[in-house]
């Protein structure tokens, strides 16, 4: 389950680690939503261009090739402080305390190691396509205008290494959670129950439809 979830916050250290990496995280997620917004531009371009001039954008595959990994990548550590990756939490889902702050850490940290080795693996990737003996300093390159592929490459190990710190940070917040035995944890994302996500929902329509009532 998705769910809406909730950070809480104060002004320990780890609280203010976490508002300053949410900062970050932020930028990457606009600049990941301008990537969107500049594809469709793109597209329109290419799409009128073919049909009015018989002239489509040139390179707008290659375009489409580079942007890709700004969209795919540059939100999953905002989505992550947010909770907003989907949840299978059946059976965590049902736990309270202790024992849930446990199976969050757990958890966290299994992702936490699959998220070293895509850092990893993407690094020796982006290694093999930057070569400064080549121009551009480009082993490899786009099919049709020769765009260099380095840039896009790097940007996966580099969302990766904010998502580990995120992972950490909530590593943190969870143990914290588990000595302290509270209910209450500091920045790692709150689970909500089906009950108070649909209470949250019936009273984001009902405020939306008084809105629409006032107007």
């Amino acid at each position: 389950m998705a769910g809406s979830l909730s950070v809480l916050s104060d002004e320990s250290l780890l609280s203010r680690i976490d508002r300053r990496l949410y900062g970050l995280e932020k930028v990457m997620a606009f600049v990941a939503g301008a990537a969107v917004l500049g594809l469709m531009f793109l597209a329109v371009i290419s799409v009128g261009g073919r049909n009015l001039f018989n002239a489509p954008l040139p390179g707008y595959v290659d375009w489409m090739e580079l942007t890709m990994p700004l969209i795919a990548f540059l939100g999953i550590s905002y989505a992550m402080r947010d909770g907003g990756h989907i949840r299978m939490d059946i059976l965590i889902g049902q736990l309270r305390g202790r024992p849930l702050w446990a199976a969050e850490f757990v958890t966290t940290l299994v992702t936490l190691a699959l998220i070293a080795l895509l850092i990893w693996g993407s690094w020796a990737h982006f290694d093999r396509s930057f070569d400064c003996a080549r121009p551009l300093c480009s082993a490899d390159s786009t099919i049709d205008i020769g765009m260099p592929l380095w840039p896009a490459k790097i940007i996966v190990p580099i969302c990766f290494s904010v998502l580990a710190l995120r992972l950490v940070l909530q590593l943190w917040g969870y143990a914290r959670a588990f000595a302290e035995g509270t209910d209450q944890p500091i920045a790692v994302p709150l689970v909500k129950s089906a009950a108070e996500l649909a209470a949250e929902e019936a009273e984001h329509v009902q405020g939306a439809d008084d809105g629409e009532t006032t107007r």
